[in-house]
């Protein structure tokens, strides 16, 4: 598209027009509920599904109207058991709930519904989205490509908190001080459920498996909820160290939501989907 997808309009004349439906999808037992970006023209599309973090105040959607305006069709939902949705949270519900999120969109009947292209399916994410997006990435080969801003390593959280008492107790108030939005679990039980799965959940050790693939890695410089130290630096050094994997890795000087950088942020998702996936028009 010839115009700033940041900062205009598609043109009026455009048709099919924009169109922004509610979809529902069933993950473990449970219905959950999303908002489709549909773009303007015939398409097809290729889809963006966007995931939110813990427990999802900063749900992108500046991020989505931007990525419509340029001709990616995007998806944004809520997991089990948070604003609303039945069952319970867990980290491992996340992950359950993306994957059949990616399902979902390559539908046959929300494939013709909303134009849209399943050979072009990007998973992208913030925080808990961020981890959830190279997990679910790593898991299907046939995404296409990932991003990840402000991820939350899990894997690396888990053994700080093994191994250190006091670091554990504060993962535990972090996570007990933001479930007012989700039902089912606390801080302890979120605590534990990343103990448990160990090394499993270490972002670093996803890059044999996201090999040949692009991946859009952005930490976060003023961030004392994923420190990009402990958080950001070790995958992104693991992710150069794998030949195979197509890395564009930054780190900007923002807090935990980017709250600053949310054109930057953006901007660098365009380019790069742009680079690697491009659209129909």
């Amino acid at each position: 598209m010839t115009a700033n997808p940041l900062v205009t309009d598609p043109p009026a004349d455009v048709a099919p027009p924009a169109t922004t439906p509610g979809v529902t999808f069933a993950s473990g037992g449970e219905t959950l509920l999303g908002v489709l970006h549909v773009p303007a023209g015939p398409g097809p599309h290729p889809i963006v599904l966007l995931l939110h973090g813990f427990p999802g105040m900063e749900r992108n959607f500046d991020v989505a109207q931007a990525l419509r305006r340029a001709g990616y069709a995007t998806l944004v939902f809520h997991y089990r058991g948070s604003w609303g949705m039945g069952g319970s949270w867990s980290w491992g519900h996340v992950l359950e709930d993306a994957s059949a999120a990616v399902a979902a969109l390559r539908d046959p009947g929300l494939v013709a519904a909303h134009r849209l292209d399943p050979s072009r399916v990007v998973v992208a994410g913030h925080s808990a989205g961020g981890f959830t997006a190279l997990m679910t990435a790593a898991a299907d080969p046939s995404v296409l490509a990932v991003a990840s801003w402000a991820a939350f390593d899990f894997g690396a959280a888990g053994a700080l908190s093994r191994q250190d008492p006091g670091a554990r107790a504060g993962y535990v108030e972090m996570f007990d001080g933001e479930l007012l939005p989700l039902r089912g679990t606390s801080g302890e039980a979120l605590v534990a459920e990343m103990e448990e799965a160990g090394e499993e959940w270490r972002l670093a050790g996803l890059a044999p498996r996201l090999a040949g693939r692009p991946v859009l890695l952005i930490g976060t410089g003023r961030d004392p909820v994923s420190p990009h130290p402990v958080h950001h630096d070790p995958v992104a050094a693991a992710y150069r160290a794998e030949p195979a994997v197509a890395l564009e890795e930054h780190v900007f000087p923002t807090d935990h939501a980017l709250s600053d950088h949310r054109v930057a942020l953006t901007r660098t998702l365009l380019t790069f989907l742009d680079r690697h996936v491009g659209t129909a028009d």
